[in-house]
């Protein structure tokens, strides 16, 4: 794992925080894609420890699947082994026929802690980027139905796409950003922050009520609508705030 050890003038909360920890976590061949690569040179490359997803975040997503609210953020993880980089192709799973990719803002935590206030939230993020939440639907649909976990529909290998990270410093807001997909060259989702049911900082106080952030967890904020299946030979565009931050082909 690379680290940088000093501190930033700019931020020093994430820099500090993994720092003191990733030094403790120096395991020689350490698997390059369990990293958050960082766009910021500012920022280290950092070994990823849990990843969690927030479904159901987005009123017109809820709609388009024919759910319902759930009342509360819907919480799901992903093992490290499905985090993926767009210097590889994404390869269907042989598991599942109906493939389909959701656009989220992604957060890097850098600074951990429990029970956050939602005062102190944003300051607990050191990067942000935009992936994508694979999802073998007809695999989750078949478990939902018959009130089964649907992990292998969510957390297969390849399932946690990421760009590389920018750094933040909540200037500007959060509230503010947009993401969005193109797919080959067509406009299939575009996001924007202030559409979320739950806020970010909403977000990362209640995770932390039931799980302890640590320096490295990520988590994938929502959807919105567009959803949709892949198929081989799509060539993905990933954009944070009209600049475009990765490309996906599928194999």
């Amino acid at each position: 794992v690379r680290v940088r050890a000093e501190k930033s003038e700019v931020y020093p909360d994430c820099n500090s925080a993994c720092a003191e920890v990733f030094r403790f976590r120096r395991v020689q061949g350490n698997h390059p894609d369990t990293l958050a690569h960082m766009r910021d040179s500012r920022l280290p490359s950092v070994a990823v420890q849990n990843i969690f997803c927030i479904g159901r975040n987005y009123a017109a997503h809820i709609a388009e699947l024919g759910n319902r609210p759930a009342g509360q953020p819907v919480v799901f993880t992903k093992p490290t082994s499905a985090i993926h980089h767009p210097d590889q192709p994404i390869r269907l799973p042989a598991h599942s026929s109906e493939v389909h990719f959701e656009t989220e803002l992604v957060l890097l935590i850098g600074k951990g802690g429990r029970h956050i206030s939602r005062q102190e939230a944003l300051s607990h993020i050191c990067a942000v980027t935009v992936g994508l939440d694979l999802t073998a639907r007809d695999v989750q649909n078949h478990a939902k139905q018959n009130g089964l976990p649907w992990d292998t529909g969510k957390g297969f290998d390849g399932a946690a796409c990421l760009s590389p990270f920018v750094a933040f410093d909540a200037a500007p807001p959060l509230s503010t950003f947009t993401f969005s997909l193109q797919i080959n060259g067509e406009l299939r989702q575009n996001g924007q922050v202030s559409n979320m049911l739950y806020p970010v900082d909403e977000l990362i106080a209640y995770i932390s009520t039931v799980f302890t952030l640590q320096p490295g967890d990520l988590i994938y904020t929502g959807t919105p609508e567009g959803v949709g299946p892949l198929k081989p030979g799509d060539h993905l565009q990933l954009a944070l705030n009209g600049q475009v931050l990765s490309k996906f082909d599928v194999a």
